[in-house]
């Protein structure tokens, strides 16, 4: 039980990855907050894993709203007195080629992807200043280390979610902060299970190991820096990517 009497936030945790790390806190023996944009998919989680015993609760949020996260943040403390960890997990794409990628698609991703981890950690810092301790885990991607083709806005939320981090962690590690970010590989989450057969074989053949990772893979990692075995760690970026070619 590694995360036994924490309170964690995962954010896009009703689905793919962050559904994942719910299981894996909750399994731990951490309640877990499913902070999620879908309301139907987290009152249905919530529903499931609560019949399962585990200790979860559903809260709307959209990450991209300053006023939306604080609302969460304010409730989480008022009904659970603590945050311990942040998994600033929710993301999403909207690709195109650069030639052909409009305004609006370029500033919905940054909006969430980037600026939504910014108003997610700023909102639950200062109680983790106060109680002098707190895990952050960002998540990054491959796509921001090596760049991907019809990826602009994505690739570049994900490169500067690693700045943010070491950033932080250079801020907040005499705090008692520890700050670190996961850069997951091609993951067999709903959206890239919709990609034809061929593409994802491609996929395949460009990484190490020769598979695609599956969402426990990433919740793992997550797992792993939200532990007190990582409690040494801090501004590090862990690549969980099957030894990735590109």
């Amino acid at each position: 039980m590694r995360l036994e009497n924490k309170v964690a936030i995962i954010t896009g945790g009703a689905s793919g990855i962050g559904l994942a790390a719910v299981k894996r806190f909750a399994q731990e023996g951490a309640t877990v907050i499913i902070a999620d944009f879908n309301n139907e998919a987290g009152k249905k989680i919530e529903a499931e894993l609560i019949e399962e015993n585990y200790h979860v609760a559903f809260y709307p949020i959209n990450v991209a709203e300053p006023g939306s996260v604080n609302t969460v943040v304010k409730k989480v403390l008022e009904q659970y007195n603590k945050i311990d960890i942040l998994v600033n997990n929710a993301g999403i794409t909207n690709d195109a080629m650069l030639s052909k990628m409009t305004s609006e698609q370029f500033d919905q991703v940054i909006d969430v992807n980037l600026k939504g981890v910014f108003n997610c950690t700023q909102a639950v810092v200062p109680s983790m200043v106060a109680q002098g301790f707190g895990k952050i885990i960002n998540t990054s991607s491959v796509s921001g280390v090596y760049g991907n083709v019809g990826q602009t806005n994505y690739a570049a939320t994900k490169a500067a979610i690693v700045g943010m981090t070491k950033t932080w962690a250079k801020e907040l590690g005499r705090k008692g902060i520890n700050v670190n970010a996961v850069a997951p590989g091609f993951t067999r989450t709903p959206m890239v299970e919709k990609m034809p057969e061929k593409i994802l074989e491609k996929m395949e053949s460009i990484v190490s190991l020769q598979r695609l990772a599956v969402p426990e893979d990433i919740a793992n990692a997550y797992l792993f820096l939200a532990s007190d075995e990582a409690s040494y760690i801090t501004g590090h970026v862990l690549h969980v990517d099957g030894g990735i070619m590109m």
